[in-house]
């Protein structure tokens, strides 16, 4: 489970519907719960990061120069990477075969906001090495 504080939650959606038509992405943090263990992970604030990727209408990158100093500046803060966040402005909140390919952090959420719909959705995802696995969202006071 990750616990999204109301917060967090409306940073990444404006930060979504103000990338629009292309990908947004950025960094979480707060407490990383083990999902092998059942814990749930906290997350308490965001870090918005540029977009790297050579496609960005359908695809995202994060530069890993700017995503170790995001996660350097969240970590000085006492804070631990919980996971990642990302857009998907015209389709669904469930990753893609591109994000499956390029998943690298084992245990850790995948954020997708979706703007498809008329609704944002917001949906994350554990990446358990192989594939992603669904897993709730609920909201927590920050």
């Amino acid at each position: 489970m990750l616990r999204l504080a109301p917060s967090v939650r409306e940073d990444i959606l404006a930060h979504a519907r103000g990338g629009v038509p292309e990908e947004v992405c950025g960094v979480l943090a707060g407490r990383h719960g083990a999902a092998a263990d059942g814990e749930a992970s906290t997350a308490h604030e965001s870090a918005r990061a540029t977009n790297a990727a050579d496609s960005p209408r359908n695809r995202y990158e994060l530069d890993p120069a700017e995503q170790l100093e995001l996660m350097r500046e969240l970590e000085a803060d006492g804070d631990e990477v919980v996971g990642f966040y990302h857009s998907h402005p015209r389709g669904p909140p469930a990753p893609s075969n591109v994000d499956a390919h390029e998943a690298t952090w084992e245990g850790y959420s995948y954020v997708i906001v979706s703007l498809g719909a008329a609704d944002p959705d917001v949906r994350s995802w554990r990446w358990t090495g192989e594939r992603f696995e669904r897993e709730p969202v609920r909201a927590v006071d920050s």
